[in-house]
């Protein structure tokens, strides 16, 4: 095809040794001719809608809009005349998004086609909100989530979130009910995240039948089996995630599920693993003490508390000491963080969930607590544990979590100086999904967004903006950007939720015991200026208003007398395809090569990172190339201001050493990260060096 070969011809170097980005963009324009070529084609809007409408493409949004309501709509998004600026972009959207007929043989939608339908229903019949949402997705300073950008507006649609977390009890009627949420999660394309903890470990008793428990890894050979059965009939692949805590009795067989040479039987070659690590883990390691784990149902009865309730920083020696919980040495504090590093770079699992850091700052620490994270580690919010009885007596069914994503473009929110309104249209929108959110087979997470009312902004293309204004990513003016720009973002979503509490009357049940309603969330804002010190980083914010200690007073008081609207607000996730839609780097996290190679089917295509230029390549430095302790002072920086987290991932050369890994690990717990997400790797050999190649 025609545009492959073009975007294949940005790699042959120019007469000054650089790329041929031009070739790009002429992929882009050949692909669009072809979409053209094969799209249908109308009149005017009412005839496409209307079309969309009558033949089952879309809702009926004549029943919430009068028609020039809609069409105004249309005209906005189509106003701004825009064209995908590289080839990824483009062939991203019409292969993954846009609306084919029946037999797909022909387009029915182009962007701003999908944007204004997805400002349309998240609008919920609002014609002001949905020229606002219009505005805010044409301008790609908001990207809603993958799930959301997808269905929005569609008749035949899927859910509008994708990611969830529930947490497992210690029976078989939990188990059963469990395995059964997360088929029917995984049924509509959820990736859903469960904590085993509470699981009694192997060999514990039963009914007083001692050794009669065979531990957790039947239940995770029993979840993987259940997200590879309820795969969305067969259109895309179950994802799941189990978290176990780092001091439960079979901590060992689960580490060793992702060893490469692991017994088949044991082995989890689909299903996602995660560690919850108290900070008296990295206690222990620091002075040099073996690791204990304890069986959890010994603990149950002895404290009638299971063991991942516990606060374990505190506990910890209380348990070591008591003679009626059974524990065993597993091996050094120390070894444990080795072997953790060795299995990460076999497979890069496990995630790390930095637990004792989650809650700490956790606002809400009154009401609960943080027990997991998802399967990109960027959700964390408190979570309770249901009870399901036998058939014919009552559940009690407590609050479980799903995740309502979307993300800033950094870039076009900075340079369109749309900080305050870019940041509300994201707080809309996202309400808008979590209050239409209501998945009956999942009956926690219906009941966590009717009460909780929890959402998740993000950001992405940080590299990308700072290497379009010259500013290395390990840097101080890095951080200093950082500072300021996540600071402000939190300060405005604040705003925005107090202001729909105000407006609703309507504040997330528990509002009054969290830290936000007796102000002590605000101290640390109220006593530090957070406003840029460097110039370089003072004149990129010209123009934008940036929150000043006094602002935050301001804000406080109107919190505390209105309330908020959102439990949680914040979360960083990795955003990876919606990217390529934005022209933009993924999340916050440093870009792996300055031109991504992706392979699909037979072929293979090229995607330059936004802004790239002879000027601005010394600043698009490989993560690879980083130094992984600046790479985290710069997450600690943002992590400071967004109240739940951020999806952090290591990236290492071959020869990286595990005690060297190690280190990060412990420096990332130390700098107040709340989660690692995956470690990569790069294979440092003659044959994979690109340089080497012929």
């Amino acid at each position: 095809m025609r545009h492959i070969e073009l975007n294949n011809l940005l790699m042959k170097r120019d007469a000054d040794g650089f790329f041929q980005l031009d070739k790009d963009r002429e992929a882009a324009q050949a692909f669009m001719e072809e979409v053209y070529r094969k799209s249908l084609r109308f009149a005017n809007t009412t005839e496409k809608v209307r079309y969309m409408v009558e033949n089952d493409y879309y809702e009926n949004v004549y029943e919430h809009y009068t028609q020039a309501e809609v069409e105004d709509v249309y005209r906005i998004a189509h106003g701004y005349g825009f064209e995908f600026p590289s080839y990824m972009a483009a062939s991203k959207f019409y292969t993954d998004y846009a609306l084919k007929t029946n037999d797909k043989s022909l387009y029915l939608e182009h962007y701003p086609d999908r944007v204004a339908i997805v400002a349309l229903h998240l609008a919920g019949g609002d014609a002001a909100t949905a020229r606002a949402l219009a505005e805010a997705m044409m301008e790609q300073r908001l990207q809603p989530a993958t799930p959301t950008f997808l269905n929005a507006g569609r008749s035949r649609r899927g859910e509008m979130v994708s990611c969830f977390l529930l947490e497992m009890d210690d029976s078989l009627n939990s188990i059963n009910f469990v395995l059964g949420t997360c088929m029917q999660l995984s049924k509509i394309g959820g990736g859903v995240a469960v904590n085993l903890s509470k699981l009694r470990g192997r060999g514990e008793p039963i009914k007083g039948v001692e050794g009669a428990a065979k531990g957790i890894m039947p239940v995770l050979k029993l979840m993987e089996d259940a997200f590879s059965y309820a795969d969305q009939m067969g259109q895309r692949r179950g994802s799941g995630a189990a978290y176990y805590n780092i001091f439960g009795w079979d901590v060992m067989e689960f580490l060793d599920s992702k060893k490469i040479n692991a017994d088949e039987k044991t082995r989890l070659k689909t299903l996602s693993i995660g560690l919850i690590v108290p900070s008296k883990f990295y206690k222990l390691a620091e002075e040099n003490k073996p690791l204990h784990v304890f069986a959890p149902y010994t603990v149950y009865k002895a404290y009638g508390t299971h063991l991942d309730d516990m606060d374990l920083d505190e506990m910890y020696d209380t348990l070591l000491a008591d003679s009626r919980v059974r524990k065993k040495e597993v091996m050094g504090a120390r070894d444990m963080l080795v072997k953790i590093a060795t299995i990460q770079l076999e497979s890069g699992y496990p995630y790390i969930m930095n637990k004792s850091n989650a809650n700490r700052a956790h606002a809400l620490r009154n009401l609960g607590s943080i027990k997991m994270s998802n399967l990109c580690t960027e959700i964390f919010q408190m979570q309770e544990t249901s009870e399901i009885g036998d058939y014919g007596q009552p559940d009690l069914i407590r609050r479980d979590i799903s995740c309502n994503l979307a993300s800033l473009n950094i870039a076009n929110v900075m340079e369109r100086r749309k900080v305050r309104e870019s940041v509300h249209a994201g707080m809309v929108a996202l309400t808008a999904v979590s209050d239409m959110t209501n998945i009956s087979n999942a009956p926690g997470v219906a009941k966590a967004n009717r009460e909780l009312h929890s959402v998740g902004l993000g950001a992405m293309n940080l590299h990308g903006f700072l290497a379009k204004n010259k500013i290395a990513y390990e840097s101080e003016e890095a951080k200093d950007f950082a500072r300021a720009f996540f600071m402000t973002i939190n300060f405005h979503s604040l705003e925005k939720s107090m202001e729909i509490a105000r407006e609703r009357g309507v504040t997330f049940a528990g509002f009054e015991r969290s830290d936000y309603a007796d102000g002590t969330y605000f101290e640390r804002y109220l006593e530090t200026d957070y406003r840029p010190v460097t110039e370089k980083v003072k004149s990129l914010f010209e123009g934008i208003p940036v929150p000043s200690p006094e602002d935050w007073r301001g804000l406080r008081d109107a919190v505390r007398e209105h309330g908020l609207y959102h439990a949680y607000r914040l979360a960083i996730a990795p955003t990876q395809s919606i990217s390529y839609i934005q022209n933009a780097t993924s999340s916050v996290m440093p870009i792996v090569e300055p031109i991504e190679t992706r392979t699909y089917a037979n072929s293979t295509t090229y995607y330059p990172m936004p802004f790239l230029s002879r000027d601005n390549l010394f600043f698009y430095k490989s993560a690879y190339n980083m130094d992984q302790f600046k790479v985290l002072d710069l997450i600690a920086e943002i992590q400071a201001h967004v109240d739940q987290g951020i999806s952090t991932v290591l990236h290492v050369n071959s020869d990286v050493t595990t005690r060297q890994l190690a280190r990060y690990y412990i420096y990332a717990a130390k700098k107040g990260l709340k989660s690692l997400y995956y470690t990569r790797t790069n294979r440092l050999s003659v044959e994979e060096c690109v340089s080497c190649s012929v």
